[in-house]
C-alpha cells in the first residue's frame, strides 16, 4: 500500500495527460460528425437514385465493419500502399488519423438516425407547409428539424455515451489515450512496472466521464419535453 501512495502522484499525473487526449478525441469526433452525419442522412433520402445508391452502400460498408480495421487502415493505408503517410509523424500524426476514421464511422451512424428522424415526422406537415407557400429549406428549419431533435435525442445521447468508451480503440495506432497510458504501468513506465492497479483508475475516468454526460443529456431531454 505505501508503493502505490508513493506511485499515485505518477499515475495520475499519466491518466491526466491521457484523458486529455481522450477528451480531444470525443469532441472532435462529435463537432466533425454531427454535422456530417446530416449531410449523410441528406444523400441517403435523395431522389437522385446514383447518389441515394452510393450513400447507402457507403454507410453499410462502415457500419458493417470494425471501427478497429478502419483506424489501421486509415492510419497505415497512405504510407504503405499509395507510399505516401499524408498524416505525418508523432502523436499529431496519430491524432488527426484516428480523428478522421472517428468522424467517418460516427456520421454514418448519426445519418442514420436523422434519416429515421426525419422520415419519422408526418409528411402531411411538409405537404402543409408547402400549401403555406413554405420552400423545402423553410420546411425543414421550421417544421421537420424542431421535431426531429426530440425524436433523435435518445439514440444520439447513447451513440455519445458509447464514443466515451470508444475512444479507447485508438491505441491500436499507438495513440496515447487513457487506456494507453494505464496499461504502460504493466509494461514499465516511468519507473514503475507490473502494476495493474492503474487500469482500474481509468475504468473511474470512463465512470465520470460517461455519469457527467448522462446527466446532461437527461436534462437536455427534459428541456425538449414540450415537443411531445
Amino acid at each position: 500500500m505505501e508503493l502505490i501512495m508513493q506511485q499515485m502522484p505518477i499515475v495520475i499525473g499519466a491518466l491526466n495527460v491521457g484523458f486529455l487526449q481522450t477528451l480531444k478525441l470525443f469532441a472532435v469526433t462529435l463537432l466533425g460528425a454531427l454535422p456530417l452525419g446530416l449531410i449523410i442522412s441528406f444523400g441517403s433520402m435523395s431522389e437522385f437514385k446514383p447518389l441515394s445508391i452510393l450513400t447507402k452502400l457507403f454507410v453499410w460498408i462502415i457500419r458493417g465493419t470494425p471501427l478497429m480495421i478502419q483506424l489501421l487502415i486509415f492510419y497505415f493505408f497512405p504510407g504503405l500502399v499509395l507510399k505516401n503517410n499524408i498524416w505525418g509523424s508523432g502523436e499529431n500524426g496519430r491524432f488527426m488519423a484516428a480523428s478522421i476514421a472517428f468522424i467517418i464511422n460516427y456520421a454514418c451512424y448519426f445519418s442514420e438516425i436523422y434519416r429515421g428522424g426525419i422520415q419519422g415526422v408526418p409528411r402531411g406537415q411538409q405537404e402543409a407547409g408547402l400549401v403555406l407557400g413554405m420552400t423545402k429549406t423553410q420546411i425543414f428549419f421550421h417544421v421537420t428539424l424542431l421535431q426531429m431533435i426530440k425524436r433523435i435525442l435518445p439514440p444520439i445521447s447513447n451513440e455519445i455515451i458509447t464514443l466515451v468508451k470508444d475512444t479507447s480503440l485508438a491505441r491500436i495506432i499507438a495513440l496515447q489515450e487513457i487506456i494507453w497510458a494505464g496499461q504502460a504501468f504493466l509494461k514499465g513506465s516511468q519507473g514503475i512496472s507490473g502494476a495493474i492497479w492503474p487500469l482500474f483508475f481509468t475504468a473511474v475516468y470512463y465512470l465520470i466521464f460517461s455519469g457527467i454526460l448522462t446527466v446532461l443529456l437527461g436534462k437536455i431531454e427534459e428541456k425538449l419535453n414540450y415537443f411531445r
